[in-house]
């Protein structure tokens, strides 16, 4: 784990317990899939949807005011793309920062949606395909917006979103057998359906 991403898990946690003094707080674990879709700014390189998961502790804040709540998860992030038939996966530490809006749908039941900011951190290595013809090297560091909705069932939340980059997540070079150079970069945006728990 690079040093951002640790110092970065550890305000997340700390975020946690400061909150509780101040609203009622609801602790649990999240975890679910990602459908990713690689977008390149160049058409040497062919990309295809790959599916990665993501899970970690999660904590949601109830606001002074109906309906709203916040949730802060820091989580392990896998993410996966096949490159002219070889596969590049993508480890990240996610922090979603997400504002909710919940309807009640009787005492125990609600749907909510909700959108925010997060923040990435990488914990992949750059990686070097078909004897350096291709290299590929990911971003440090990342930044996109979730948007999505979910229900609420006791204990139990299940929802989808979609995760939109901002900005790209990784660079690569292509060479080839002439030693032509084409240079591009991509970013991994990704649906994804999951699961939180609260205990």
């Amino acid at each position: 784990m690079t040093r951002k991403a640790l110092i970065t898990t550890l305000v997340t946690v700390a975020l946690m317990f400061v909150f509780e003094a101040n609203a009622q707080v609801k602790f649990g674990v999240k975890a679910g899939a990602n459908l990713t879709d690689m977008k390149f700014n160049s058409s040497v390189l062919n990309a295809e949807n790959r599916t990665g998961f993501f899970a970690g502790p999660t904590v949601k804040f109830t606001l002074p005011i109906v309906g709203l709540n916040v949730d802060l998860s820091a989580l392990y992030d896998q993410r996966e793309v096949k490159v002219e038939g070889e596969k590049v996966t993508s480890k990240n530490i996610m922090v979603p920062l997400n504002l909710r809006y919940s309807i009640g749908l009787g005492r125990t039941a609600a749907v909510f949606l909700f959108a925010g900011p997060q923040f990435g951190f990488n914990l992949s290595d750059d990686k070097s395909m078909k004897e350096n013809m291709e290299e590929w090297r990911w971003k440090e560091s990342n930044f996109s917006i979730n948007v999505g909705g979910g229900i609420t069932i006791s204990h139990v939340e299940l929802f989808a979103n979609y995760n939109v980059m901002i900005g790209k997540t990784s660079e690569f070079n292509f060479k080839n057998t002439v030693d032509a150079l084409a240079e591009g970069t991509a970013r991994a945006n990704a649906w994804q359906v999951g699961m939180a728990y609260f205990f």
